[in-house]
């Protein structure tokens, strides 16, 4: 397809920088907001929770993806983080969708992030973008994120709420802290090792964000997940196998609730989520396997 102008929010995170390189990559124009006074041409002045965006730089975009929030695991949850996690992520959201409407000639497309969380703990259950939301804090941070979406949609926006597994990858997330204890020999199960990771390769995520942006057809939930989600052991043995590393350590939930808090729920919780609408749609993983998405992220 041609040349597009597309804006993007949370351009410096792992997803955001990743996306960034594709798109230049190809030719596209790339407009960046950012929360102090835009410094260069490609860059957009915002204040997500101060509800502000310099619309005019905005004009002209085909497109808007939507990725910044505070980091989940980032610090312990005290109130205090649970509600930055929430504002980032509700206020953010309703800033932009906002912007959006308002102008005199909207984008075509929002893709505006969101999580895996939404379905709560599926245990052994497997979900699709066809379940119902689940309970606990984040299932509920993500139905308000997603609904915040809202003044976009009523101006005739198609929207992508991108319900994103865990992305394999080296240099952030979750996956970017396992790395280092695998590779000292530490890695190993966490809690009893049975619940259900559904991760996504780091490639495969950012083509799943350029296929959903290109996809005229694709609106709504779409989850950002590999195929085959696998059990924690499972994961534990793989980073094994690929790094040729013992895994004897396992973490037990106790120690991981000390260490991380709050957050360890959604550790040791079970998301085995299935990417229907993806698979519907005729996207192709390229990694869709465990170990072959560890081994791109060591490329």
């Amino acid at each position: 397809m041609g040349r597009m102008r597309i804006a993007i929010t949370g351009s410096t995170g792992l997803i955001g920088s990743a996306l960034v390189r594709s798109l230049h990559a190809d030719g596209h124009e790339v407009v960046r907001l950012v929360r102090r006074p835009a410094k260069t041409g490609d860059e957009v002045q915002w204040d997500p929770k101060g509800g502000y965006v310099d619309t005019a730089g905005l004009a002209g975009c085909e497109a808007v993806v939507h990725l910044a929030g505070a980091g989940v695991g980032d610090k312990r949850w005290t109130a205090a983080y649970k509600r930055e996690i929430r504002d980032s992520r509700v206020l953010g959201t309703t800033t932009i969708a906002e912007a959006i409407a308002s102008l005199d000639t909207p984008p075509h497309t929002l893709v505006s992030a969101s999580g895996i969380n939404y379905y709560g703990d599926t245990g052994n259950r497997a979900v699709d973008e066809s379940d119902p939301p689940g309970s606990g804090f984040l299932a509920e941070v993500c139905q308000e994120w997603e609904a915040a979406t809202a003044p976009a949609e009523r101006a005739g926006v198609r929207t992508v709420h991108a319900r994103s597994g865990l992305a394999v990858a080296q240099q952030g997330g979750a996956w970017g802290r396992l790395f280092p204890v695998f590779k000292a020999g530490l890695g190993g199960r966490m809690g009893n090792g049975r619940q259900y990771w559904s991760f996504i390769a780091l490639h495969d995520h950012v083509a799943a964000l350029r296929f959903v942006l290109d996809n005229a057809t694709v609106s709504g939930p779409v989850n950002l997940t590999a195929p085959d989600p696998v059990t924690n052991r499972e994961v534990t043995a793989a980073m094994g196998r690929v790094l040729r590393r013992p895994t004897f350590a396992a973490v037990p939930a106790p120690v991981l609730r000390l260490a991380v808090g709050e957050f360890a729920d959604d550790v040791l919780g079970s998301f085995r989520v299935i990417p229907v609408k993806l698979l519907e749609s005729g996207f192709t993983f390229a990694f869709p396997r465990i170990d072959d998405a560890i081994r791109a992220a060591l490329r």
